[in-house]
């Protein structure tokens, strides 16, 4: 053969074989770079970014390669959605790698958290094809464990909202009667004595007085003159008809053998001017617009009376109607209705629960503290109170609190069908769904839940499991949770954590060890260690975590 051929037959061979028949070396660990690394839980998920960045003449231009995240932990491994990339010969869709400059790649990754990936490796695996020809590369190690903090948010801690009983211990009851007046009389009338409003106030005076429950605070008499006669004539008027009925009311009093109210006052308008426009304008009178003109204009009493005496053609229907009216002392009895002692209502539940309203029965079980005996106490105002949302809604949420959550979701359901625009039941409802990490559904309940105190706190945890902790810190507000406190952690106001924590009402093992991770990223090692022991004191399940922890990868706990 000729020479020159054979080598121009190499030489083509060569071209092909670096070109497009050469198979791909191993990828290397420094081609990529990963965000965050190590790995973060965010809400109940794990994701991160890799970032790859492949030198010049490494990619070959027919080859087209399949990356595959991988997160291994204790013998296993997930797979996150795989990424494909290709050379530049290769007809695809797939971002394209160019032989002579190289190229960069982003490979979204997310996995489901779970526990054991706290140390856990991330990898990639390559699948390569070329032509007809597949083969896989060795895998490369690119981040190494998952920060966890995250996943202690915890809708569980969370406290169901309470629909709120309407016990009230004192209510206080009014009761009134009119003495109406002859024109320029102050003298009672025996009709108007005699009267069923009279006789009813006097009758309500003396059941108070002889009823240990009800307590008369104060008997009040105004009396009044209607706005015709001048000011003169009718404070005379008014200030007899005040004389006159308040030494009747003396005397009723002292018959009745009332001797224990808390005050008997009288005082007296001259001219019920006032009344006078409220009856104008509620009338059927016809020119009552240009009567309350009159009355805007003018100030003056004088004036006043003047300027609507020369409206003669309804002058006469005011002094037939409207200003007999005016001519009157009204007597106003306040009676406090006194309710059952907490110790009464305790003790009527225990002998004899039905006879206590609804509303005694909600309000006796805020009176413990004790979830055990709440359970009691709303169980039976299911029993006798059936109709009534809020014994469901507040059965549930003691057990919510006993972590009995199945019962609980039965009883919200139950009282947001008795009451399906009640908030409390569509906050509870929306608590469980976030539980269930049903997010979508949690989010519509809780937007029906609008101004329920408890809500804050749940639409804390709700934004921790999203990742949105600006919003979860917004949230909480100044609520002292173990949630609350883990909010600011992750949005590192370390400050505010600390004086969250500290301001916990009941502390457990999770308050102490969020503060051991406090200590931890704000290098403070007796802070680490103080409260990891107290956390493992209180819960041996601790150690455990804190030794898969990567807060404290860098901290000796083989003491603890």
């Amino acid at each position: 053969m000729n020479s020159k051929v054979c080598y121009s037959i190499i030489l083509a061979g060569t071209v092909m074989l670096t070109g497009c028949g050469k198979k791909m070396n191993q990828f290397k660990s420094d081609y990529f770079s990963v965000n965050p690394n190590p790995l973060e839980v965010v809400g109940d998920k794990v994701p991160a970014t890799v970032t790859g960045n492949i030198p010049a003449k490494f990619f070959q231009k027919n080859a087209e390669v399949t990356v595959t995240p991988y997160l291994e932990f204790n013998g296993m491994e997930v797979a996150s959605a795989p990424y494909t990339f290709q050379g530049e010969k290769v007809r695809g869709n797939n971002p394209v790698i160019n032989y002579n400059n190289g190229g960069s790649v982003t490979i979204p990754v997310q996995y489901v958290y779970n526990p054991e990936m706290n140390r856990s490796d991330l990898t990639l695996a390559f699948t390569v094809r070329q032509g007809n020809k597949q083969y896989a590369l060795p895998r490369v190690k690119v981040a190494e464990g998952v920060v966890a903090t995250a996943a202690i948010a915890d809708a569980g801690t969370v406290t169901p909202a309470i629909a709120n009983d309407k016990f009230q211990r004192i209510i206080n009851e009014k009761y009134d009667a009119d003495i109406k007046f002859l024109i320029n009389q102050a003298n009672l009338r025996k009709g108007e004595l005699g009267s069923k409003s009279m006789l009813d106030l006097h009758k309500e005076l003396v059941e108070a007085n002889d009823d240990s429950r009800r307590e008369i605070k104060e008997i009040n008499i105004k009396s009044t003159a209607s706005p015709d006669g001048g000011v003169k004539l009718n404070t005379k008027l008014a200030e007899n008809r005040e004389k006159n009925t308040l030494a009747y009311m003396q005397k009723s009093l002292k018959k009745d053998n009332i001797t224990e109210f808390g005050e008997l006052t009288a005082n007296f308008t001259p001219q019920d001017w006032e009344g006078f426009q409220k009856l104008v304008a509620t009338s059927n009178i016809q020119d009552k617009d240009l009567i309350l003109s009159v009355l805007s204009m003018y100030k003056d009493p004088e004036q006043r009376e003047k300027e609507i005496r020369n409206l003669s053609s309804v002058f006469d229907q005011l002094a037939e109607t409207i200003l007999p009216q005016l001519r009157y002392s009204r007597i106003t009895a306040s009676i406090d209705v006194i309710g059952k002692s907490d110790e009464e209502i305790m003790n009527i539940f225990l002998s004899n629960p039905k006879a206590l309203t609804v509303d005694e029965l909600l309000y006796a079980a805020t009176l413990t503290d004790d979830n055990n005996k709440r359970l009691q106490i709303y169980d039976k105002a299911v029993e006798l109170y059936p109709n009534d949302y809020r014994t469901y809604n507040n059965l549930g949420m003691c057990q919510y609190i006993d972590k009995d959550y199945e019962a609980a979701a039965a009883n919200f359901a139950q009282a947001a069908k008795l009451a399906p625009n009640a908030p409390e039941s569509q906050m509870n409802l929306g608590l469980v769904s976030l539980l269930n990490q049903n997010y979508k559904d949690a989010s519509s309940k809780f937007g029906n839940a609008a101004g329920v105190d408890a809500l804050g706190d749940a639409l804390g945890v709700y934004y921790l499991k999203q990742g949105d902790y600006n919003s979860a810190v917004r949230a909480f507000g100044d609520s002292k949770t173990n949630n609350a406190a883990l909010a600011q952690i992750l949005n590192k106001d370390y400050s505010k954590a600390k004086n969250t924590l500290a301001g916990v009402k009941n502390p457990d093992a999770t308050t102490f060890y969020l503060t051991a991770v406090l200590g931890a990223r704000t290098n403070n090692n007796n802070m680490v260690y103080n409260n990891l022991r107290q956390a493992v004191k209180l819960d041996n399940n601790m150690l455990k975590r804190a030794q898969n922890d990567l807060e404290f990868a860098n901290f000796n706990l083989s003491a603890l």
